[in-house]
This record gives C-alpha cells, sequence and structure tokens, in this order.
C-alpha cells in the first residue's frame, strides 16, 4: 500500500523560467538512469525476493525513488512554468515566442508544444520511456551489482547537469538527489557484501580451467603501448596469463572447428540446399556496377584538361 504526501522530501526552489535546462533534467525523469527506471527496478526486485531484510532495503529504496521521480518532476515543471503561460496565453508575439522557448539550444520547443511544459515520461532527447530500462534477472547477486552500477550511473547524470546550471535552488535540489545515490550504492553494496559466497553470481561453480585465465587478445602496435598493460586484473598468482596466439584457439582440447550431427534425411536436404546454391569461382560475371561505370581510358587526363582551359581562359581574357 502507498500514500501520497503532498510536500516533497526536499524543497525546490526554481529562480527563473529556463525551458532549456527543463529539457535536460527530463534525462533523470523519464532516461535510462532516471529516477522511475530505479524505482520500477527496486519494485519489482523486491516482489521477487525472498530474504526479508533485503526486500525490506529494495522497497524502501523504490518508494524513496517514486519521491525522488517527484522532485525533479517538479523542477521540471518549474522551469517551464513561465514559459508554459506565455505560450499558453499567447502573451508575445510569434517570433519572440519562438525564439524564448528555443533559445536553449535543443529540443526545449518540443516538450512545451508537445506537453504543455509538463514532465513527460521521455528522456531529453525526447525518446519516451521504456521497461527496456530495467534490467532485473532475478538473481540477488546479480541484480545488487546492477544496481550498484545504476546508482553510480544515475550520480554521473546529476554531476553533469548541476554542471549545467546557476541556479542556487536547482543545484541544491540535484545535490540533494546525487547524494542519495551514494547512500543507495552504499546500501546496496553492503546488501552484497552480506551474501556469503557472491561470487561468481548464481550456483553453478566456473570450469576451473578457464576460470582465472586472461587471453591477451588485443596485441600489436598501438597508440598507447605495444606490450599489454598489467595490473591486478590480469598478473599475479592468481592469474594464468596467455599471450601466444596458438594457445588462444581451439583452449578445450578440441579442432575448434564446428560439427553438428545430422539425422540422414536433414544431411541430405542440407547437401542439396549447398549444391543449388553454390559458387562457381571460375565465373567472372559482368555485373551491373560494371555495366554502368564509365570507361576512364577515353577521357583523357582531367588534370591535363584544367590546365589546357585554364590557359585558354587566360588567352581569351588577354584579347
Amino acid at each position: 500500500m502507498f500514500a501520497h504526501n503532498k510536500r516533497l522530501q526536499y524543497t525546490v526552489r526554481v529562480s527563473e523560467t529556463n525551458p532549456g535546462l527543463a529539457n535536460l533534467m527530463l534525462e533523470q525523469f523519464g532516461g535510462p538512469q532516471g529516477e522511475l527506471a530505479a524505482a520500477c527496478r527496486y519494485f519489482t526486485q523486491g516482489l521477487g525476493e525472498e530474504d526479508a531484510g533485503r526486500k525490506d532495503l529494495l522497497m524502501d529504496i523504490a518508494t524513496e525513488e517514486l519521491s525522488h521521480l517527484e522532485v525533479i518532476g517538479t523542477i521540471v515543471a518549474m522551469l517551464n512554468k513561465g514559459a508554459k503561460g506565455r505560450l499558453a496565453e499567447g502573451t508575445e508575439s510569434e517570433a519572440e515566442m519562438y525564439r524564448s522557448i528555443t533559445g536553449g539550444g535543443n529540443d526545449s520547443h518540443v516538450t512545451q508544444v508537445l506537453y504543455g511544459g509538463g514532465p513527460p515520461l521521455i528522456n531529453s532527447a525526447g525518446v519516451p520511456w521504456t521497461a527496456a530500462y530495467i534490467d532485473t534477472i532475478g538473481e540477488p547477486t546479480a541484480d545488487l551489482r546492477s544496481n550498484i552500477a545504476a546508482e553510480a550511473r544515475a550520480k554521473i547524470i546529476y554531476e553533469r547537469l548541476i554542471n549545467l546550471t546557476d541556479d542556487p535552488g536547482v543545484k541544491d535540489a540535484l545535490t540533494f538527489l546525487m547524494t542519495r545515490e551514494i547512500a543507495h550504492q552504499k546500501s546496496f553494496e553492503k546488501a552484497l557484501y552480506s551474501i556469503e559466497g557472491n561470487f561468481p553470481p548464481g550456483k553453478l561453480p566456473g570450469d576451473p580451467r578457464f576460470t582465472n585465465t586472461y587471453f591477451d587478445m588485443s596485441q600489436g602496435d598501438g597508440t598507447i603501448a605495444t606490450d599489454a598493460l598489467r595490473g591486478s586484473w590480469n598478473q599475479g598468482d592468481q592469474w594464468k596469463f596467455i599471450s601466444a596466439r596458438d594457445q588462444q584457439v581451439a583452449v578445450d582440447g578440441g579442432s575448434g572447428i564446428g560439427s553438428v550431427d545430422l539425422k540422414p534425411a536433414e544431411l541430405k536436404a542440407v547437401e542439396q540446399m549447398a549444391s543449388r546454391g553454390a559458387s562457381d569461382p571460375g565465373l567472372d560475371p559482368m555485373t551491373g556496377a560494371e555495366l554502368g561505370m564509365a570507361d576512364l581510358s577515353v577521357l583523357g587526363d582531367p588534370v591535363e584538361e584544367a590546365k589546357a582551359q585554364v590557359k585558354k581562359n587566360a588567352k581569351k581574357g588577354s584579347t
């Protein structure tokens, strides 16, 4: 059960109308890193969670994310409010009104004309919100890692939005929202590490032949370094580092060539299909592209022709 409190979780104070900034704020309203996506992600995870403590955590944060959606939506609406009234009442000339809602250099005119200045469920580029943003897989050790990353991405978006405005009230509210991303990330990390044996995710162990193997696949004279850069991610006693190309293929000990067992009828059909569609390497047919190509040999040298034309024009000018 949910109940709405008309007071915002954090007080929003906006100094002046700014449709362009409002449009950018939509990234955290209907974007992939936004508050609605976060609320739906944690809510659906919470419904399927079997651990009482994690279920409580997920439902608490999901509900708080809805309050953040309300805060960011209120900021969008307030930044649009003045322009919304002017556009609705036609208080300015057409040209002046057009300049005022497109001066931000982005799609703020779209949100004004299509959505009346309200906060639509789109991102800053006008792409509608989609449930595809929700990447829950139903395994806590995987979902919590995804949640940690989601909170980190959201924090970065808030940092960028903070750097885009000099409105002190907007900065203040955005700083609160950014800070809560840090708190949520910390909670999710604690929940993850409270699960003993949380890596690798799931139940099944990896194949011990490959679990601690690092394949040095990117080799050659690059712009950064010619040798592989080494660190704790690929060196030390826990890693087997493989650079030799012949040791990077058919690592299972097989031939490295795929095979499939077919029933006799299937094999016959495949062979007939392959025979019917086989290419003849001995043929060199004329193609449509070749038919349309000009014979360059009859065109002469374009450079020499240009020089001759220049001399001809110069001679005409002297007469």
